[in-house]
């Protein structure tokens, strides 16, 4: 097992530029990042192209002020052009620190003053109007950089096209002018408690976790080489998890970058590039399945006889996990996986996945184990920004946990069972603020996690729910929403989920029906027209009765005092980055609250 000393041992010194050029002459011609133009052409860089980019970049960037400590602030979708400009500041020995992209203008200028940047760089138009609104409180702004400028952008933005006319920096001389101490990207918090914290996560942070994840790649995913292997970019580059899978194991082992700027072509871009590591929160993977559910559902001969083999498959695919199957067992799975699984893996795009990770909040354990069952290696991880994205994650997944601690990272549950983490994966700390960083690391360098948490005989961790959101019922009971809400998820019509009951005399919930069940359902009763819409659907009396018959077995292993007992069905879709969703999918629930403040109310009256 390897040692917090030995990824010490074996990172000091480094930095990332210093490690992406140790990649460079090991996979300089391999094609590293891939995007789509306007006609859906796909194009491709190697890493020698982008290296090359950066070169150029990091010239021009120096010749406009950039050098070692600034900061670069950067908003753009996930496009080709973010890997090398990420590269070339780091080159300068500057931060570049990622806005999302829904960042409003009052946001923006909060966002900029606090890292205090002195460069913007923008994919747009659109993009420069929320820092030209705010252009008067930017003080430390002296450059701004446009990708994409049109006819109407304003002649003192300077244009991406034009820094790359300059002369290539000598990288390794570059290489050398940051240290492991500095600062390899600040990654804003969502604010959704109060003001952002920025993350603090240095050079050796970084390499720490690289390290450490490609040893776990190779001891327990087998892969020796991770060069070439084809990942799907889409979360946004301003969270941590992106960040790390979708750009630093590209700098670090020469993974594929598959660039997906629109959140709504995932699987239009998952069936076309057929990637290798795919990650996705669970509602990613929740609607994947519901659509597989719903396309088989149109033809109940085809929907009893998939289903059937689901059944038979399911007992001898953890036998195969666990290397206990027998030659039998083994061709009776390859049968199944002929005649019906491999199809819908294909049609997923996940047909040479090799591994799968789902995050951000529990995955109900019936669609992580129909996804294992059907051959997606799927497994949850758990992470968060100030562990660089890094806790525990296991190849070898156990349904309802999060797997052991990842390589080299020490793990223990506080007296309250909060998990308590310690690494050199751990966050230096929160920008400009001492306060908030004692809060969260202790005197021993422990991170406190704010997460509860269970740890079983095997090593392998459970997430109870994050302390603060812990539900304590008018009768003093504390009750874990999330669990309950991915319960809630188990019912076929329901999509998403959200736990009432913060000083309420019961639980209660909000349910969204699943936008594929719900038209499935639908078409299977001759609905058409408005009286299929989501909304006329979330008001039909059989919708709302088999909603609460599947109700009770859904809450079937919970307590009566945690069980929920009244829900509420909602007809729209709950979005992605929006007053009750983050950009990754996790719940507003202070949002919700808000807006559905009737619907709840209404549920306790009488």
């Amino acid at each position: 097992m390897t040692t917090p000393q030995e990824l010490d041992a074996a990172v000091a010194g480094q930095t990332v530029v210093k490690r992406f050029l140790a990649n460079l002459e090991r996979n300089g011609e391999t094609e590293v990042v891939r995007w789509q133009d306007a006609d859906g052409e796909w194009h491709g860089e190697t890493l020698a192209e982008l290296a090359d980019t950066a070169a150029r970049l990091t010239t021009a960037l120096r010749e406009h002020g950039i050098g070692k400590g600034d900061r670069v602030v950067l908003m753009m979708r996930n496009r080709p052009e973010f890997h090398a400009i990420d590269l070339a500041v780091l080159l300068c020995g500057a931060t570049p620190v990622s806005i999302y992209n829904s960042s409003a203008p009052e946001q923006v200028e909060y966002l900029v003053n606090h890292c205090k940047a002195k460069m913007a760089i923008v994919e747009d138009d659109g993009f420069l109007a929320r820092f030209d609104a705010v252009r008067d409180q930017l003080p430390t702004i002296e450059q701004t950089v446009i990708i994409e400028p049109s006819a109407d952008t304003d002649d003192s933005i300077v244009r991406y096209a034009d820094l790359l006319a300059a002369e290539p920096a000598d990288l390794a001389a570059a290489a050398e002018v940051g240290d492991p101490t500095d600062l390899a990207t600040i990654i804003y918090t969502s604010g959704t408690t109060g003001p952002p914290k920025g993350v603090m996560l240095s050079n050796r942070n970084v390499c720490w976790t690289l390290e450490s994840v490609g040893r776990s790649m190779r001891e327990q995913a087998q892969i020796d080489d991770l060069a070439g292997m084809r990942h799907v970019s889409y979360l946004p580059m301003a969270h941590v998890m992106e960040r790390l899978l979708g750009h630093y194991y590209l700098l670090e082992f020469a993974t594929q970058v598959n660039c997906c700027p629109d959140t709504a072509q995932i699987a239009a871009v998952a069936s076309q590039v057929h990637p290798h590591f795919f990650i996705g929160v669970p509602r990613v993977w929740e609607k994947m399945h519901a659509g597989v559910a719903a396309v088989l559902a149109a033809d109940p001969e085809k929907e009893k006889a998939f289903n059937d083999g689901l059944a038979a498959a399911a007992p001898i695919a953890d036998k195969i996990a666990a290397g206990t199957a027998t030659e039998e067992e083994r061709q009776t799975y390859e049968f199944l996986d002929a005649v019906a699984f491999s199809t819908v893996k294909g049609l997923l795009g996940l047909d040479q996945a090799v591994i799968c990770i789902s995050g951000a909040a529990p995955l109900s354990a019936d669609v992580m184990s129909w996804f294992r069952t059907i051959g997606v290696p799927l497994s949850e991880g758990y992470g968060m920004s100030e562990t660089t994205a890094v806790l525990s994650w296991s190849h070898a997944a156990k349904p309802g946990y999060v797997g052991r601690p990842a390589t080299g990272v020490e793990m223990k549950l506080g007296d309250d069972g909060e998990v308590l983490a310690r690494g050199g994966n751990m966050f230096e700390g929160y920008l400009d603020a001492p306060d908030k960083t004692a809060d969260t690391v202790d005197a021993d360098g422990w991170v406190h996690t704010g997460d509860i948490g269970e740890i079983d005989d095997d090593g392998y961790l459970k997430i109870v729910d994050r302390k603060k959101e812990l539900i304590i019922t008018a009768g003093g009971k504390n009750i874990s929403p999330a669990n309950l809400e991915a319960a809630l998820k188990s019912i076929p019509l329901v999509g998403q989920a959200c736990a009432i009951g913060e000083q309420r005399p019961f639980v209660s919930a909000l349910v969204v029906l699943d936008p594929d069940a719900s038209a499935a359902w639908a078409a299977a009763r001759g609905l058409s027209g408005p009286e299929a819409s989501m909304e006329a659907l979330a008001q039909h009396p059989d919708v709302i009765a088999e909603i609460n018959d599947g109700l009770v077995a859904a809450m079937s292993t919970f307590n009566q005092a945690e069980s929920v007992k009244k829900v509420t069905v909602l007809g729209e879709e709950w979005l992605p980055d929006s007053d009750v969703l983050t950009p990754t999918s996790k719940l507003k629930r202070r949002g919700i609250l808000t807006r559905f403040a009737d619907e709840i109310e209404a549920m306790y009256a009488g």
